[in-house]
């Protein structure tokens, strides 16, 4: 049945550059010394890690001390967080969406069970925060605002600068910093960061967005952010995240944010194309759908769309069936339960039990997009034929 091998999937992850992979290599095998280590074999290592870090902090306009390498997105969203309240004498409060990946939306949950206060923004029909209600929710003992980028699900945008430029003006007149952390993974690689313009104090990234490979994160932090290590070991990133360094790991996160950061015009041109012409096609070919996160204010490569009176989850095996590869969500809440992002943005639970995304990346072609649009109304028509709840409707 499988003519076909279509990935639309890359919000989840993407393939590994051919160009990042090559840069890589050599410190897998040649080069493969300690960065801690004094001899000639750690101080090439050294010297690989000097110059990605650099790379980066020129990329995001940040300072090479301010640059901090993890294992993972989620390890980054978690030394910011925890970083950042265990530097108080005091348990106080954090702002962050309802909307945001389980890596922050989990860690506030722990921090509620040990006592901190937390205040979960609501979002529109389209998935955005009102900036009007973060102001009204800050309060004298709050800590920490985390709040994404954009999100992974449907897309959508939030006002990360004018949130930072806000927070940069109560700031001059508060004896308590209130510290700004906003997760870019999913922007990181698709649009220009650049964190002086964000104003945040700490910025999350993670390389399998942007076709670097998987085990692979960064973290921002301001210089003069007072932040405090989760992990002990050892004085590497300076003693922010011990450990030993993953050096190709390293380059390859640097290499392929140098290759993406080069083309992002013409990428966003490209997977916008494919987009409307998969959304179009939907539309035209399909009745009973809802476009989640319909605004102008999303991402370029996201769509999100509600298959009415069918399982999103028995969509997908049929997809793949057909060698369609596309999510429900995020791949980190599978066997979570629904949507906790569409349930945010009030799409009703029949629609959003049918919600799919697709995610475009640069590989992808027209063709592919022609082929989904060949499959996808014949599998979304016999599903509804066998669908009760579509024979109730």
């Amino acid at each position: 049945m499988q003519e076909n091998k279509v990935y639309l999937d890359n919000s989840a992850t993407t393939i590994v550059n051919a160009e990042v992979i090559k840069e890589m290599e050599p410190y897998f095998s040649g080069m493969y010394g300690n960065a801690s280590s004094i001899h000639s074999f750690g101080r090439q290592a050294k010297e690989a890690l000097n110059k990605s870090r650099e790379k980066i902090a020129s990329l995001l306009n940040a300072n090479i001390d301010e640059i901090f390498f993890t294992g993972s997105g989620t390890e980054s969203d978690n030394i910011a967080i925890f970083g950042i309240v265990n530097t108080q004498d005091t348990k106080g409060h954090v702002i962050t969406t309802k909307i945001e990946h389980h890596a922050v939306l989990y860690s506030c949950q722990h921090l509620e069970k040990n006592g901190y206060s937390v205040t979960y923004l609501d979002v529109d029909k389209d998935g955005n925060i009102s900036l009007n209600d973060l102001k009204q929710a800050i309060r004298d003992d709050t800590i920490l605002v985390s709040v994404m980028h954009a999100n992974n699900e449907v897309g959508a945008i939030q006002p990360i600068e004018e949130i930072g430029t806000y927070l940069q003006t109560i700031n001059a007149n508060r004896k308590n910093k209130v510290y700004f952390h906003t997760d870019a993974v999913q922007t990181a690689g698709k649009a220009c960061l650049d964190v002086k313009t964000l104003k945040v104090d700490l910025l999350t990234m993670s390389g399998h967005k942007f076709y670097a490979p998987k085990g692979i994160g960064v973290l921002y932090v301001k210089k003069g952010t007072k932040i405090k290590p989760i992990t002990f070991g050892g004085s590497q990133e300076n003693a922010l995240r011990p450990g030993t360094e993953n050096i190709p790991y390293v380059v390859g996160i640097a290499k392929a944010f140098d290759i993406a950061n080069a083309n992002l015009e013409e990428n966003d041109k490209h997977v916008l194309f494919l987009r409307e012409q998969l959304k179009e096609g939907i539309i035209k070919k399909i009745p009973e759908i809802i476009i989640n996160g319909s605004g102008n204010r999303a991402l370029s490569n996201i769509l999100n769309v509600s298959f009415k009176y069918i399982e999103g989850e028995a969509l997908l095996v049929m997809l793949d069936m057909y060698g369609i590869a596309a999510s429900t969500g995020s791949a980190c809440a599978i066997g979570f339960g629904g949507s906790h992002v569409l349930q945010a943005m009030c799409v009703d639970p029949v629609s959003a039990q049918g919600a799919i995304r697709f995610s475009f990346g640069h590989y992808n072609t027209k063709d592919d997009v022609d082929y989904v649009l060949e499959q996808l109304p014949k599998i979304v028509e016999k599903l509804r034929l066998m669908s009760p709840v579509y024979k109730k409707f």
